[in-house]
């Protein structure tokens, strides 16, 4: 099984042609700036086994590669390697992985092997905010494009330097950034991002302070011990409304 934070189907923004992509759960990487930071615990978000999910992301005929993604990809090494044999038995495809860890870390790594015997172009290395140069599919310098194949050769050129480009999908209410933005869109995106958490918390503290103290109040009235009953249902209703929030 595969924990999965997020898919997309049918993107032109996270490489060549027509793709889909799969962000997985968790990274121990926690590079400062990262584009997305709710991805980085080891935590249970969505499990799907790999023959499901390579239905799920060829869903469009039209998509002719998969882009792996996250989180960190070699956490889940095996279930994706399992799931580009599925989706491979399916239909030709090409497959681009980004990792945090460096090629020669991943010696001796038999998942990690396993997976990039898979793969046709691996991104590899941290992010560094202060070497993002708004060019190619890297998001920073000192990331590397290594060409493990020869599928996506006549695509080098923008992948390691070609103009980006990213897309925002709008779903039930939230916002999805696709693709390695430029600079100023991630920026931006970055600050409405903290902008609206800033609101739900301040929107959870009043509402909790409502709850708190229409629960005293209710509690008073029922007779001995509902002051106590009431400032425990306050203190839980604080918890609730702020554990979302992860340290980073």
């Amino acid at each position: 099984m595969i924990n999965v934070a997020e898919t997309c189907v049918g993107t032109r923004a996270l490489g060549p042609g027509l793709r889909s992509v799969v962000w997985v759960q968790g990274c121990p990487f926690r590079c400062r700036g990262c584009v997305a930071p709710d991805w980085i615990p080891f935590r249970e978000a969505r499990r799907v086994a790999p023959d499901e999910l390579a239905d799920e992301l060829l869903a469009d005929p039209d998509v002719t590669g998969l882009t792996l993604s996250g989180g960190e990809p070699m956490e889940q090494a095996a279930g994706l390697a399992d799931l580009v044999r599925a989706a491979r038995a399916r239909r030709e495809l090409s497959v681009i992985c980004f990792t945090g860890y460096r090629r020669a870390e991943l010696a001796g790594r038999a998942e990690a092997a396993a997976l990039l015997a898979e793969v046709d172009v691996l991104i590899d290395g941290r992010y560094v905010a202060s070497r993002n140069d708004d060019r190619g599919l890297r998001g920073s310098a000192n990331q590397r494009v290594h060409h493990l194949t020869g599928r996506l050769a006549g695509a080098a050129e923008e992948l390691a330097g070609g103009p980006r480009r990213a897309e925002v999908r709008v779903r039930g209410g939230e916002a999805l950034l696709v693709g390695v933005p430029p600079r100023a869109l991630s920026e931006g995106f970055a600050r409405a991002r903290e902008g609206t958490a800033r609101e739900g918390t301040a929107r959870a503290r009043e509402g909790t302070a409502r709850k708190g103290t229409a629960r005293a109040r209710e509690g008073t009235t029922r007779g001995p011990g509902g002051g106590t009953g009431g400032g425990e249902g306050f203190t839980g209703t604080v918890r609730e409304g702020t554990s979302g929030e992860e340290s980073r």
